[in-house]
């Protein structure tokens, strides 16, 4: 994993915030995931259970920024990712954020 951070809400919920290499073969070459959960641990264990693999975090190198943690509450799953951008690269245009089931090849939850 290249990086990745955390950020612990006045509420006491956390928002982790990873990168790591793209589960589809063919897909983006690094993604960065978002994970709203009521701590670290568990946010972690929603990634391992969506067949991830094993992911970890070590360190706070890479939190999650204001306008990342605000994507990742308004989204009704708390699970998001996009391209990660290129190391040094300048992040002027960014990626809108996706639901997790489109990076894992998931179809949609019919209403």
């Amino acid at each position: 994993m290249a990086a990745g951070g955390f950020c612990k809400l006045p509420h006491g919920t956390v928002v982790v915030a990873l990168n790591l290499p793209s589960p589809a073969g063919d897909g983006p070459g690094a993604v960065r995931v978002l994970v709203h959960a009521r701590n670290r641990a568990r946010a972690l264990t929603r990634l391992r259970n969506l067949g991830l693999g094993a992911v970890y975090l070590r360190g706070n190198a890479a939190p999650p920024s204001p306008d990342e943690i605000t994507a990742v509450l308004h989204h009704p799953d708390g699970l998001i990712w996009r391209t990660a951008p290129a190391a040094g690269a300048a992040d002027l245009v960014q990626e809108l954020w996706h639901p997790i089931r489109t990076l894992l090849g998931r179809p949609a939850p019919q209403p």
